[in-house]
């Protein structure tokens, strides 16, 4: 018995270092998820993120040192740790109110305030615990090297512990709230146990107590209630209806974005984006040759469009590339995808999967996977579209959803600009026809290795009974002022600049 507590006691530094890191990278990590229904996830918010944490880890560090120089205890080692639960459970319900009292700032004040105030504190009061272990355990400065070193080596462990565990089992097991709880909970143990606050102090009583009260009041308000129906590794996703005048139209939306719009009731019903009938006409396009066309989605969303081809094109395959299985499983279980579907789904990164796929086999590659402006930049690049390219027979058809502004913007002349080094035919496709105007719009950008006309599509149009096209390819005259007004970018794998493209419609959009 007195080994076991002899072993425990050499090992505890290390334990609480080690627990308190970790605990830390927990709430960093986790700060994105709770960030990500309300403000997005983009650079702006991790930059925010990483920097707002190492601010509070740099001064945390500054004043656990000047603590430890005058009041080192075990007392103020449970009292820092208690502090730590309370500002990281008090997250919880400052999250649900603080977006909305920020809400009338610009986008970047708005991102760094919000931050600043959820996280900043207990990052600040979670760095203050290292430098007063290491002064408890200072007992002879010749060592002071040796204690210093180790004691930062098992602490730095303990965070890349925490970014793990968070990363691949917390947040799809838990959830974020529950994680922030359990954090809280963890802390206010170590409080007890590591500080001795069993022993009847009132600074230490006043701690537990504060903890708590304020986990009694968390789950009072409904703060660890999630507003996502299911927290995946990759977003909150929530079900919202599309409005009372349609009833049976549900929205999927991801984070803060709505990526697809659902009919319940019929899925050939897509009049909801306008992008998605200019993809159906390009499909009705190539059905007219090949009815039993084989297609691929690189992102699947609610999968409306896919729906939409099992119903229409009963001889097509149909396969989706969708990263997130959970994506997948809601749109089963809420947006009316059978279980005994003919789509067959990927749940791997496009980039990944895309090579692995059979080469020349397919009649059209459909991109869906950029929603506003979360675009994955490694699907942009010249090196994936060399890999779509391969994948498509001789006729095939490459078609991507850009949202941009046409003159004014970079991306939508950018990407257009790389596809033209894959493919020999680039067209631009409008669902408006308004080719002078400079309004954000959803476009869809058509490669092929055949030219398609506007006669084509209207051909497409009319076979589906739509008396007026949606689809509006650009004239050459037209064409040529869009690509030639403004310098466009060669996106490739070493250089692509897509975030810092999509940034001044990021901040205009929030």
């Amino acid at each position: 018995m007195k080994n076991g507590l002899k072993v425990f006691a050499a090992l505890e530094p290390y334990l609480i270092v080690f627990l308190a890191s970790a605990a830390g990278l927990v709430i960093e990590i986790v700060a994105a998820r709770i960030l990500a229904p309300v403000i997005g996830v983009s650079l702006y918010t991790w930059t925010s993120i990483i920097g707002i944490v190492l601010a509070g880890i740099s001064l945390g560090n500054f004043i656990g040192g000047l603590f430890a120089d005058r009041l080192a205890s075990r007392t103020l080692l449970g009292i820092v740790l208690g502090a730590a639960a309370i500002t990281s459970v008090i997250v919880l319900p400052l999250a649900r109110v603080v977006p909305d009292w920020l809400s009338d700032l610009p986008i970047i004040p708005r991102i760094v305030l919000v931050t600043t105030i959820l996280f900043f504190v207990p990052s600040t009061i979670l760095a203050m615990v290292s430098p007063i272990v290491i002064k408890l355990q200072l007992r002879d400065l010749g060592k002071t090297g040796k204690v210093v070193g180790r004691l930062y080596a098992v602490s730095t462990f303990g965070a890349i512990f925490g970014v793990f565990i968070t990363g691949f089992v917390l947040i799809q097991t838990l959830g974020s709230r529950s994680t922030i709880a359990l954090v809280a909970v963890s802390l206010t143990l170590m409080a007890v146990v590591f500080g001795r606050l069993w022993r009847p102090k009132l600074a230490g009583a006043a701690v537990v107590v504060g903890a708590a009260g304020l986990g009694a009041y968390a789950i009072y308000t409904g703060s660890l209630q999630s507003p996502c129906i299911r927290e995946s590794n990759y977003y909150c996703i929530k079900i919202t209806g599309a409005g009372d005048d349609k009833p049976q139209v549900k929205a999927l939306v991801l984070d803060q974005l709505v990526h697809s719009y659902v009919s319940l009731e019929d899925p050939k019903e897509l009049s909801q984006y306008g992008y998605e009938m200019i993809f159906s006409e390009v499909a009705e396009h190539i059905a007219d040759r090949t009815p039993e066309f084989k297609s691929l989605f690189i992102g699947g969303g609610g999968y409306a469009l896919p729906r939409y081809f099992e119903v229409v094109y009963p001889g097509s395959t149909i396969e989706v590339i969708e990263i997130d299985p959970a994506v997948t499983e809601v749109v089963h279980t809420d947006l009316g995808l059978w279980r005994d579907t003919r789509i067959v789904s990927h749940h791997e990164d496009a980039r990944t999967r895309v090579p692995k796929l059979l080469a020349g086999s397919y009649d059209l590659v459909i991109g869906d996977a950029f929603n506003d402006v979360s675009v994955p930049y490694h699907l942009t690049t010249l090196e994936f579209n060399e890999n779509v390219k391969a994948l498509l027979k001789p006729d095939g058809i490459y078609a991507v959803n850009i949202v941009d502004r046409p003159h004014s913007g970079r991306f939508l002349r950018s990407f257009a600009h790389t596809l033209q080094r894959s493919f020999p035919h680039v067209a631009v496709v409008s669902p408006d026809g308004n080719f002078g105007s400079d309004a954000r719009t959803t476009t869809v950008v058509v490669a092929s290795y055949r030219s398609i006309t506007q006669e084509d599509l209207r051909t497409a149009s009319s076979r589906l009974g739509r008396p007026i096209p949606s689809s509006h390819v650009y004239p050459p005259v037209e064409m040529d002022i869009l690509m030639n007004e403004r310098r466009a970018v060669l996106i490739t794998d070493d250089f692509a600049p897509v975030d810092q493209m999509l940034a001044p419609l990021y901040l205009e959009s929030r």
